[in-house]
């Protein structure tokens, strides 16, 4: 039987990423939709609008508040044949879904149609890892061992990343350095200063990959051809894909109140430690996979529904 899901989203990126990576997990032909916000919430009774149209799929997974409700519609519609998971807490109509992901530090208890996971889904494979591997491989090749590969964000809502904030983990990324290779790549969210000042520090250093956000994005393949991993604390996202591999892994922690206690709970697991630069002893590096938790759950409610397996 071949199993269709919808990953319903209201486009953001972030989101679209944990939706589409749990709907490749779990089913053969995967479909991403967006949609506005305009269901009311609670649902009114209003029927699915487009680009929700028949035929319905055998799962809906949707990601965020406002795609929530469009779930629900669909469900109805399909007269309860469609399995509808949310990630995130929906924060009205939890028994609406069949199941419910949300992360550790989210209020929303555990139980019932609710399971906790400790990070973000995410979309990365070992296919997609090994495919970028292989495309990044020989440009990787002349850089020290062991190498770092550094993932640096930017910006958040309430939380600039700082000159401050700049000069503070090059300084790290210097000490570690004098150990090995560094690859790094900023992102669309790294302020151009900061950018700026990367490219001073590293200008002709041939042990050094800077990426330039111009071609191929190498993001991926760091995280493949990596001996060990540093990542800025502002993205979740960023965060959890780094702990789904089996490398030790550092978070340049920039103290954001809202992930203060999704870090300190990897920390507590000793998934992660705090980077500084200071070369340390490996992390205990097991790796924590969201997706797979999740897809699980979803794969137990298809088979006591249907006795199918996805």
């Amino acid at each position: 039987m071949t199993l269709t899901a919808w990953a319903v989203t209201t486009g953001e990126a972030g989101m679209r990423t944990q939706a589409r990576g749990l709907a490749a997990t779990v089913a053969d032909v995967v479909v991403e939709k967006a949609v506005g916000g305009r269901l009311a919430w609670p649902w009114t009774g209003r029927p699915p609008e487009p680009p929700l149209t028949q035929p319905w799929p055998d799962i809906m997974i949707t990601c965020g508040r406002r795609a929530a409700p469009h779930a629900i519609a669909v469900k109805r519609a399909s007269g309860g044949k469609t399995l509808i998971v949310h990630v995130q807490d929906p924060r009205a109509r939890r028994g609406a879904f069949d199941l419910i992901v949300a992360m550790d530090h989210d209020r929303i208890v555990a139980g019932g149609n609710v399971i906790k996971v400790p990070t973000a889904l995410h979309d990365l494979t070992a296919e997609n890892l090994a495919a970028a591997g292989r495309d990044w491989r020989d440009r990787f090749a002349a850089l020290p061992r062991p190498l770092t590969g550094v993932m640096i964000g930017g910006d958040v809502k309430g939380r600039a990343f700082t000159i401050e904030d700049g000069l503070r983990l090059i300084a790290g990324l210097k000490r570690r350095r004098g150990s090995g290779g560094l690859a790094i790549t900023p992102s669309r969210r790294t302020p151009q200063p900061v950018k700026d000042m990367l490219t001073d520090a590293y200008a002709g250093d041939r042990g050094v990959f800077l990426g330039d956000l111009g071609g191929d994005n190498p993001y991926r393949a760091i995280i493949a051809l990596a001996d060990r991993l540093v990542v800025t604390g502002d993205s979740v996202s960023m965060v959890s894909e780094a702990v789904a591999t089996p490398l030790p892994v550092e978070v340049f922690d920039l103290r954001i109140t809202r992930y203060r206690d999704f870090i300190q709970n990897l920390v507590d697991l000793r998934r992660i430690g705090r980077f500084d630069g200071v070369p340390t002893a490996p992390l205990a590096a097991t790796p924590i996979n969201a997706t797979e938790i999740a897809a699980r759950a979803v794969r137990a409610l298809l088979q006591s529904r249907t006795g199918v397996i996805g």
